[in-house]
């Protein structure tokens, strides 16, 4: 594990913190592009950006040490993390249990999402209206990306809707953002892309009501690194009938 934290005294110490776990696998050639974005999103507090890196096969962590290195601020801190290949789910709960943030959220490496969305998702937060923010794509502005990937998240939305009783528009959105000690409290076992119907559920049974926020997205195809199969979605519907009956 790497960290790059800022250097000298700080007048952020009394900020509330936005911790950003990322998970990384063979992301060399975005991942720069990603943490610029990141830390250019104007927040009233500070940003922990943990990258978690599972195992890439290219150079992911070098791009992220240079990056650090190259960014030194009072209001932002750099945490990288090397361990073997396990899987998203297995780095994303990497990145949780090491977050200390007031607020959590995930980021995909890729360029699917946009950072400058975070103000827009954490206003029901800081408003107190809520403590878990999903990011909806479908009430966003953009398209929706390829069909099967469309239509696979929004019949895992339905199964989520019917066996919990929500009413949510995108369950399988990247964008989720939790209060820290909340996300922290809940017991997660995912290792694959099953975190998002895992924290979902888990969420849900904790009776807590899950705010959406519309936001952009720029898809990617396969053949561009996109890395989720349909036979994902299909998991995903037995991660939601598993935690609703167990």
């Amino acid at each position: 594990m790497v960290d790059a934290q800022p250097t000298g005294a700080t007048n952020t110490a009394s900020r509330e913190t936005l911790s950003v776990v990322i998970p990384a696998y063979n992301e060399g050639r975005t991942i720069h592009k990603i943490l610029d974005l990141v830390a250019q999103v104007k927040l009233p507090m500070r940003i922990e950006l943990i990258v978690v890196n599972d195992g890439s096969k290219d150079d992911t962590s070098g791009q992220v040490e240079a990056w650090a290195a190259a960014n030194r601020r009072e209001d932002l801190s750099v945490r990288l993390i090397v361990k073997p290949n396990g899987g998203k789910g297995s780095a994303v709960r990497r990145g949780i249990d090491e977050s200390t943030g007031d607020y959590v959220i995930i980021q995909d490496a890729d360029l699917e999402y946009e950072p400058n969305d975070y103000p827009a998702l954490l206003v029901p937060l800081l408003a107190g209206d809520a403590n878990v923010v999903y990011g909806s794509r479908v009430h966003g502005p953009d398209k929706h990306g390829q069909m099967m990937f469309y239509l696979g998240g929004r019949v895992v939305t339905l199964a989520t809707n019917l066996l919990y009783g929500a009413h949510l528009s995108d369950e399988a959105t990247c964008y989720k953002l939790f209060r820290g000690p909340l996300l922290r409290s809940i017991p997660l076992t995912c290792t694959g892309f099953e975190f998002c119907p895992e924290v979902t559920a888990k969420v849900l049974r904790r009776g807590e009501r899950i705010a959406e926020v519309p936001i952009r997205y720029h898809p990617r195809s396969v053949e561009e690194g996109k890395k989720i199969r349909p036979w994902d979605g299909v998991l995903a519907i037995w991660e939601l009938l598993k935690w609703r009956f167990v």
